[in-house]
């Protein structure tokens, strides 16, 4: 059966070429949005690159009537947490008042579904005894990040409300690693990802990697997060695709591998692959990070028909590390 296209937003972007590339791969047809302020135009391995903003609610709109798009899913946001507490109203613009714009053209040409990037961060501090974020646990962003994807969310669901809309709003906690296949890649400049960062240092790009914090209430004192392998976050979204098209009704999921790591345990992944030592340097804890964060996953589980395949922290490391290698090489063929 042939589908209408797809709208991807933000398609370029670390998160939102992996799934491009998976929905290529399955013969879906796909539009992608990108302003690449922050994304790559090579990552676009299938579909139609349009450069533009996801605010720009004309050109969103003829987008959607003249493609036909039934679907959008909207990965475009700013994401660094640190810059978010610097610097609100830049998220607020680009991540709400954006999201507002482009609901109101999927409004106006009458969008079926909608698959939105939202994040851990909406849950805030977690109160010690709550092991595992769930659901149904009160939202109470600790950083301007997390507030303004919790509107969005808000304003998702009261639009799904009064309309015929559908949605799955996917909550991420921490995205790590590359397309096992080497094709693309986390390529953002002077990324923050822990993984990344630490795979950068590995190589030599990095002098040293900073821990922020090391008297975290955690075990070892720094911070713990529920990692999940790029890939398989990539096909929740294809499974919340399938979910929305067979006739689920719009929901909320985490995604998640159900446990976590800390700092720690990272740099010592990174250098049990890569089998040398990093420079490590502990610093004081950064404004809005919360000690740990897990994901309470029954209900993806439950919704979607989705088994992730990379749920282990070597491999997620060994796959930071050999894109890593590749930008390497790439660089020194370029200047060669």
């Amino acid at each position: 059966m042939k589908h209408n296209p797809i709208l991807v937003t933000g398609g370029a972007g670390y998160i939102g070429s992996h799934v491009v590339k998976l929905l290529g791969e399955r013969g879906e047809s796909i539009v992608i949005l990108d302003d690449l302020s922050t994304g790559n135009a090579e990552a676009v391995l299938y579909g139609e690159l349009v450069v533009g903003k996801t605010g720009d609610t004309e050109l969103v709109s003829k987008l959607i009537a003249d493609k036909g798009i039934d679907t959008v899913m909207h990965f475009a946001a700013h994401t660094i947490v640190p810059e978010s507490v610097e610097n609100p109203l830049k998220y607020y613009a680009n991540n709400t008042c954006s999201t507002r714009n482009l609901l109101q053209a999927c409004q106006d040409n009458k969008v079926a579904n909608v698959i939105f990037s939202s994040t851990a961060a909406t849950y805030g501090t977690p109160d010690k005894n709550v092991e595992a974020c769930h659901e149904e646990l009160p939202t109470s962003p600790i950083n301007a990040y997390g507030m303004s994807k919790l509107m969005s969310e808000v304003m998702l669901r009261d639009l799904s409300a009064a309309t015929d809309l559908k949605h799955v709003v996917l909550r991420y906690f921490n995205v790590a690693g590359s397309d096992p296949d080497g094709r693309i890649g986390q390529s953002t400049p002077e990324a923050t990802l822990l993984i990344k960062v630490a795979a950068e240092v590995a190589l030599g790009k990095r002098d040293q990697l900073y821990v922020f914090g090391t008297d975290y209430p955690t075990e070892d004192g720094t911070g713990v997060r529920d990692y999940i392998h790029v890939t398989d976050l990539g096909t929740a979204h294809l499974a919340a695709l399938d979910y929305l098209r067979n006739g689920g009704e719009s929901t909320l999921l985490n995604c998640g591998y159900g446990h976590g790591f800390s700092v720690r345990q990272v740099i010592d992944a990174i250098e049990r692959v890569h089998g040398q030592p990093i420079k490590v340097t502990e610093k004081p804890r950064r404004a809005g990070d919360p000690p740990a964060l897990i994901a309470a996953v029954e209900k993806i589980h439950k919704t979607l028909d989705w088994q992730p395949q990379f749920d282990e922290l070597d491999t997620i490391v060994r796959t930071s590390l050999e894109w890593e290698r590749k930008l390497l090489a790439r660089k020194h063929n370029t200047q060669g």
